[in-house]
């Protein structure tokens, strides 16, 4: 019987159920509208901080302190003023919504106890970044966005490096895979990409979501395999070796360091507009802060982050690349195509996987789950003779 990779694909997308699709639908379009919403509540937020002048009254309090100080307490003070008059919206972006559709089972007070973790972290790292960002104004001058570039890379690296050692423990508790099939075969997957040993951990992501997931995170020495218990537990040995054989390519490949590079760039033309565009949304906001005073802060994170709204295209695209690129090096390496299509259909769940290609082009940061299986499905008849699944069904499952 000759095997058809689109019959193949469409029989997978299928097995989902008309139901699960248009629930899927649903809640994947509900996402997009839920940014520009985000948007409007960042907006709303910034006036208030702007127009009830708290900002002026911390840095006043601290005028005699030195500028390291006084620029970082300042950030801080935002920081967490604006999570607080956020928060009603963050529980319903992340918790109450995630909760309506399903997606996960954490009680409200984890998650609030999870939230101001979070908080904490991004205020003090957040405020951190912005101490470097102006110095730069008071030492470059008007160029200090040509030199952000380099004050990015520097600090999403040192997250890089941090994260699995420092940040990620404090969500989540990470043990070593048990003995058994999975385990021996990671363990040969790590010494292929020349991860440690030591560093293949579950961790029960199920705390928080009810999402198919595995990651290989770090950099340097601190790179390790980590599989979500819910993969663990829903997934068959084959396709955690598909899903881990993507995680893989994404460090084998090098995508932390094209991401970081793409993010400098990036971050050097949001923060030049910023400089241009500041006045105007400072009137707008009502503040007569210049874009080197730090109680212009509420304002320069706004406009920044509105101009990489319209930058999603350009970072969606730079990761569907690598999403495509990962699970290239997962056929090639594992040779599992039915494995990994049977894991990319669980995670159609929450990523809807027909969607518009305008859709997908400016929203999605992975390709659409149709496209990868059907890549997985023409890998499959172009190797099926060389394959460990050429005894297995030639459909799809």
């Amino acid at each position: 019987m000759t095997f058809d990779p689109a019959q193949a694909t469409a029989a997978y997308i299928d097995s989902l159920g008309p139901e699960a699709l248009a629930k899927a639908a649903a809640y994947t379009i509900g996402n997009h509208w839920m940014l520009l919403w985000g948007l409007v509540v960042s907006a709303v937020a910034t006036l208030i901080i702007v127009r009830l002048g708290i900002l002026e009254r911390v840095a006043a309090k601290l005028e005699q302190r030195g500028s390291f100080l006084r620029t970082w307490l300042v950030g801080v003070t935002f920081f967490v003023i604006s999570a607080v008059i956020t928060l009603p919206w963050s529980v319903w972006e992340e918790w109450g919504r995630e909760r309506s559709y399903g997606r996960t089972s954490q009680p409200l007070s984890d998650f609030l106890m999870q939230d101001a973790i979070g908080i904490a972290i991004t205020s003090v790292m957040g405020a951190l970044f912005f101490v470097g960002v102006y110095a730069l104004i008071r030492h470059t001058g008007k160029r200090w966005w040509l030199w952000s570039g380099g004050l990015t890379a520097g600090t999403v690296s040192l997250v890089l490096l941090l994260s699995p050692v420092v940040i990620e423990p404090l969500f989540n508790e990470y043990k070593p895979v048990p003995e058994g099939p999975v385990r021996t075969a990671l363990l040969e997957m790590a010494d292929e990409a020349g991860i440690p040993h030591d560093r293949l951990f579950v961790y029960d992501g199920s705390r928080q979501s009810n999402n198919f997931t595995a990651n290989v995170s770090g950099v340097l020495g601190s790179a390790r395999i980590a599989i979500s218990d819910v993969a663990l537990g829903e997934a068959s040995l084959d396709e955690v070796k598909a899903v881990t054989g993507h995680e893989i390519g994404h460090y084998v490949l090098g995508h932390i360091w094209r991401q970081v590079i793409v993010l400098s760039l990036l971050a050097m033309l949001l923060f030049f507009l910023a400089d241009r565009l500041y006045p105007r949304f400072a009137r707008l906001f009502g503040s007569k802060a210049e874009v080197g005073d730090t109680v212009g802060l509420p304002v320069l994170i706004f406009t920044v982050g509105l101009l990489g709204m319209f930058a999603l295209p350009i970072t969606n695209t730079m990761t569907r690349m690598g999403e495509s690129e990962a699970d290239a090096y997962s056929l090639r390496t594992v040779n599992l195509p039915d494995a990994l299509a049977g894991a990319l259909v669980k995670t159609a769940e929450y990523r809807y996987p027909r969607p518009h290609p305008v859709q997908e082009a400016l929203f999605y940061t992975h390709p659409s789950v149709e496209t990868r299986v059907r890549r997985a499905m023409e890998w499959k008849a172009t190797h099926r003779d060389g394959s460990p699944e050429a005894a297995a069904a030639t459909g799809a499952r």
